[in-house]
């Protein structure tokens, strides 16, 4: 990706998609320097790193009304844990994402008189911060059992993982219910695709975060799937996915 200028980012919070209420994004990842300075460190510091930890934060124009805006989604998330995915530059499938389960820590409105209503608000991590990508786009309707597009995604080393986000941004229809899962393959054909990870069923707007064992993935090409039922179900729904 080449330099480029701040238009599309997305900011997907459980299961709310807060990239129309925001205009800033921040993510935040750092390690705690512990000093390890001795005798023979040649009279320099030396460090190591201790505990990680990361921050997603937004901010931007304050709505309210429905569990999709701002202010009732941070209401209902603050204290809880979830995923949290940002993006740079849209959210296309194979588009970066940063994916990370985290708790909503803190919610802030208010401005003064003539200002437009203002939120901001920060995410702390549980998990650790994942280089990824979106293997789901938030703008697709789905009303059917059906698998996404690949992507590469590379293998994952004994001790890595395989991490996973599902945003479901909203269902309709009758007793609508949607099983998301994670596949893997050799290549983009998905012949003979290996079910890494299974969310459980959703029925209804909210969020989920996965990550496999920590066992050696050896496969490459990764993919979305998903079984849909109920009478009329309709789902929008983003996932992210990464190996770290």
């Amino acid at each position: 990706m080449s330099k480029f200028v701040l238009l599309n980012c997305r900011l997907f919070a459980v299961g709310a998609d807060l990239s129309g209420a925001s205009n800033k994004i921040e993510i935040t990842a750092e390690y705690e320097d512990k000093e390890t300075t001795n005798y023979l460190s040649n009279g320099h510091k030396e460090v190591m790193a201790g505990l990680g930890s990361a921050e997603i934060s937004g901010e931007g124009q304050w709505e309210a009304g429905d569990d999709s805006l701002v202010d009732n989604a941070s209401w209902s998330q603050l204290g809880g844990t979830g995923p949290w995915t940002a993006c740079p530059n849209l959210a296309t499938v194979g588009s970066l994402a940063w994916i990370t389960k985290a708790m909503r820590a803190d919610y802030t409105q208010g401005e003064a008189v003539g200002e437009v209503a203002p939120w901001t608000g920060t995410a702390k991590s549980s998990w650790p911060l994942v280089r990824g990508v979106i293997g789901h786009p938030a703008g697709t309707a789905r009303t059917s059992t059906g698998t996404g597009t690949g992507v590469e995604l590379g293998a994952a080393a004994a001790g890595q993982r395989l991490y996973a986000g599902l945003h479901v941004l909203s269902a309709s229809g009758t007793t609508p219910s949607i099983t998301a899962r994670i596949e893997s393959d050799v290549d983009n054909t998905f012949a003979s695709p290996t079910t890494q990870l299974t969310f459980t069923a959703a029925t209804a707007a909210g969020g989920q975060i996965l990550r496999t064992t920590g066992s050696a993935i050896t496969d490459t090409w990764f993919r979305v799937a998903w079984t849909i039922s109920g009478t009329s179900p309709s789902f929008i729904f983003a996932v992210s996915l990464g190996v770290r």
